[in-house]
């Protein structure tokens, strides 16, 4: 359920189908997410799941996988 909420999220944000993300899909290079597209996908987890994500927790975003895994792990704190 969770996935399902981010991938909404993502696809809202990059205006791409929710069906085509993937745990492997990278924001970069598969979706061509800049910076800013980075920043409002975060902004809407962060609204989303009621978590907070650090700042140097970003740097280590890079796939859909990457920001479910620290979802998971904002959960559990």
């Amino acid at each position: 359920m969770e996935f399902e909420k981010l991938r909404q999220i993502i696809a809202e944000v990059l205006s791409v189908d929710p069906r085509e993300l993937e745990e492997h899909t990278t924001f970069v290079e598969d979706l061509c997410a800049d910076s800013l597209d980075i920043y409002q996908i975060v902004m809407g987890i962060e609204e989303t799941f009621d978590i907070e994500i650090a700042e140097e927790d970003l740097t280590k975003i890079s796939t859909v996988g990457d920001a479910a895994e620290l979802i998971r792990k904002a959960k559990q704190s």
